[in-house]
């Protein structure tokens, strides 16, 4: 028997192993407390109780949809079309009477505003992915506007892929005469992109690089199919990926995928890859969102030099690639896909945030990403809610930040990485020997 590992009542190692167990509880009490406090908390959205779910899809069902497209479509009414655009991408909304009602919108569309050409082409490409491609191609070829152009060259490259070579001779000859133009150029890009043309570095050395002193780090892991979910990790201020109480990576699932899914460098399409300043939390006013903390995030553009590089000795108020280049490690340097959010933020795209849902994911049963929800280009998690009485009944949100907090707080980068075209979600075990050291 082991007896010496047995003390007497009183003696100075019987002391010393009750103490150890007073501080072993107390540090676990403290633990349970704040997990407690940050997962248990009672938050509630009224709008996920099973009646409002109701009347919200009745409400865009009936007056977003029918109602707006019931009126004739001139200058005064473009508006009214596009919240009933909108109302058809959210619940995915198709049916007869609407699809006639969508090719009405063409009748006209040579006297209709740059905004609704836009909000039509989001449409097409959420609900109507092969349908229109006559129209569209009557579109591109008079489009003077480079969004407008590259949504008609997304929309029938995917649609129509023996089409790409007429698109390429039209972007030739405007790349000629605007070669600066980040819409174009993106454009240019996805169309010359082959696999294997742009090789993946290693993946450690951008995990582990050390950014700005104390920053915390959270790292979105994604498929370049955006129709399967990803992960996202983080880590903490002093370069180590957080872990839960049982030494597991943390880790939860996160969809970069938009409503639309468009190309990043569009806006309201998938999240781009790419690199995100993350500064502080808020709670959103959006019914769709929800009362769950968001992380703020802004984009190369969006704000100043001095901010995203975290150095308020910077002078220089002019954005160029050399800037964003000094955040990477050498060899992602010239990784053009890495530089997704700064060409996003170029071409004019904002507002880009990390946050929780409650959009009803019923819209979207039997998609690969379900229950997860779509955004308007976000990273969005998975949050459950009580139908009942509208609690939330699970929240990946909460986590995330709740591991935000854990690692220092919501000061550092959030950094979206397309790790292949395999078509299924991405899982903790593919990540396991990149979050090592």
């Amino acid at each position: 028997m082991q007896l010496d590992r047995v003390s007497k009542p009183g003696s100075k190692k019987s002391l010393e192993y009750l103490r150890y167990i007073v501080v072993f509880l107390c540090l676990l009490f403290f633990a349970c407390d704040l997990i407690t406090a940050q997962t248990v908390d009672a938050v509630y959205s009224k709008d996920t109780r099973a009646d409002n779910k109701t009347k919200l899809y009745r409400n865009i069902q009936n007056n977003a949809i029918i109602k707006n497209l019931s009126l004739p479509l001139t200058d005064s009414s473009e508006e009214n079309w596009m919240d009933a655009f909108w109302g058809m991408e959210l619940i995915r909304y198709k049916n007869p009477w609407a699809d006639s009602r969508i090719y009405t919108a063409f009748d006209s569309i040579e006297k209709r505003s740059i905004s609704f050409k836009r909000a039509l082409l989001e449409l097409l490409f959420t609900n109507y992915s092969f349908e229109f491609t006559k129209q569209v191609t009557q579109i591109m070829y008079s489009a003077e506007n480079d969004k407008i152009f590259a949504m008609c060259a997304e929309y029938l490259i995917k649609a129509k892929p023996e089409l790409k070579s007429a698109v390429a001779a039209i972007l030739i000859k405007k790349l000629a005469l605007n070669k600066d133009g980040a819409i174009l150029n993106q454009l240019d890009f996805r169309m010359n992109d082959v696999p294997g043309k742009n090789r993946l570095p290693d993946i450690k050395a951008l995990l582990h690089h050390p950014f700005f002193k104390n920053a915390t780090i959270v790292f979105s892991f994604q498929r370049s199919n955006r129709n399967y979910p990803g992960l996202v990790a983080v880590r903490d201020s002093v370069g180590d990926f957080v872990k839960d109480l049982y030494g597991n990576f943390f880790s939860v699932p996160q969809l970069a995928r938009s409503i639309t899914n468009l190309p990043g460098y569009l806006t309201n399409g998938n999240t781009p890859q790419g690199i995100y300043r993350m500064f502080g939390t808020d709670v959103s006013r959006s019914n769709f969102i929800g009362p769950t903390p968001n992380i703020q995030l802004t984009m190369p553009f969006e704000t100043s030099l001095q901010h995203f590089m975290n150095d308020s000795s910077i002078t220089d108020t002019i954005w160029t690639n050399d800037w964003y280049k000094k955040l990477l490690p050498e060899s992602w340097k010239n990784y053009y896909p890495i530089f997704g959010s700064f060409y996003a933020g170029r071409a004019g795209r904002t507002e880009i945030i990390s946050h929780g849902t409650t959009i009803n994911p019923d819209y979207y049963s039997g998609q690969p990403y379900y229950p997860l929800t779509p955004s308007l280009g976000c990273l969005c998690t998975k949050e459950i809610w009580d139908e009942a009485d509208g609690r939330r009944i699970l929240s990946d949100q909460q986590k995330l930040v709740s591991a935000l907090l854990k690692a220092g707080g919501a000061n550092g980068y959030v950094i979206v990485i397309e790790l292949n075209d395999e078509q299924r979600p991405v899982e903790i075990n593919d990540l396991q020997a990149l979050l090592s050291k």
